[in-house]
């Protein structure tokens, strides 16, 4: 099942991607008299339900997917064209953590650095998120280097604090695109610096060019875990103005998804909507010779399958 949110209502409307593209309004097909009239009116709401809520949705979208209520969907105005403008699928989630040094190929193209012991991560707003198709500025205080990475995010169903990796998918949803979009001001300061100290200040700078509005693009759909046959066969693909920059599955990451849920647990306590961004493969703007950075009049489209495709024109600088 593939959630989406739709952009009706302020903080949007619960959706479903139907496998022809079309977008079923949730709380619209609900019958009447039922317990599907209790669906509740955002996705992270409906995480919260647990699987019966998950259950609910479900029943909806099948009963739209085999054409029995076809009329009645209709009538209900519940059944909206693929071009439908979306939201991202949870809007305002608790917390956002940002893996970093993820996958073995992109610790290769950025110099060589060492993989490190066990995962790690930094916190990003959830004020950053934006849907597909929002615009994202370049921001005149940092315009040089505005660089992409493309990644798939798992977003939680259930409470994650201090499980184990064995626990650790029972808590996921499901995930969808992201793009860490990232101000590399930063990386001068590394260069520059000549003691370990000077060098870790630079580190300030670093996570405050991943806050700024828009710099979190996520959707288009959050793809239900269920749907998903091999997590580490599932591929995300990163593009600028068609052109493939970004190509790899999660299975090239360094920890297996289930070990680093495990590990940020021990720290983090996890609900549902909340987002853990599984960093990104080789094929940054910075990793490149010459780099390549983002510049107005730019999209930047990042693929995961089944999630959709997240497109983001780039405007600015503002």
């Amino acid at each position: 099942m593939d959630l989406v949110t739709i952009d009706d209502v302020p903080q949007g409307s619960p959706g479903a991607r139907l496998s022809d593209g079309t977008i079923l309004h949730l709380r619209r097909a609900a019958r009447t008299n039922t317990i599907e009239t209790l669906l509740p009116s955002t996705n992270i709401a409906l995480l919260g339900c647990g699987a019966e809520g998950l259950d609910i949705a479900r029943r909806i979208v099948t009963r739209a997917e085999d054409g029995t209520a076809a009329d009645e969907l209709a009538a209900a105005r519940a059944l909206l064209p693929p071009d439908t403008p979306l939201l991202a699928p949870v809007i305002g989630p608790r917390l956002i953590v940002a893996q970093g040094l993820a996958y073995r190929s992109h610790l290769e193209e950025m110099s060589g650095t060492p993989e490190p012991a066990h995962p790690t991560a930094f916190l990003k707003s959830p004020s950053s998120i934006v849907g597909p198709e929002a615009s994202v500025c370049i921001p005149s205080q940092a315009s040089g280097m505005v660089d992409y990475e493309g990644e798939i995010a798992f977003v939680f169903g259930r409470t994650a604090y201090r499980v184990d990796e064995s626990e650790a998918l029972a808590c996921i949803a499901g995930v969808t695109a992201a793009n860490d979009i990232s101000a590399r001001d930063w990386t001068p300061g590394v260069f520059a610096a000549t003691d370990p100290w000077e060098a870790r200040l630079t580190w300030e700078v670093n996570i405050m060019g991943k806050q700024l509005p828009g710099f979190t693009p996520l959707g288009p759909a959050l793809r239900t875990l269920d749907s998903i046959a091999d997590l580490d066969a599932l591929r995300v693909q990163t593009r600028l103005n068609g052109q493939v920059l970004q190509d790899d599955t999660l299975g090239g990451s360094i920890f297996p998804v289930e070990k680093a849920i495990a590990y940020f647990s021990q720290w983090y306590r996890f609900e549902p909507g909340d987002i853990l961004l599984t960093g990104t493969p080789a094929g940054v703007g910075l990793g490149r010779n010459p780099p390549i950075f983002l510049q107005p009049g730019d999209r930047i489209e990042v693929e995961v399958e089944g999630a959709g495709t997240l497109s983001t024109p780039i405007t600015g600088p503002a």
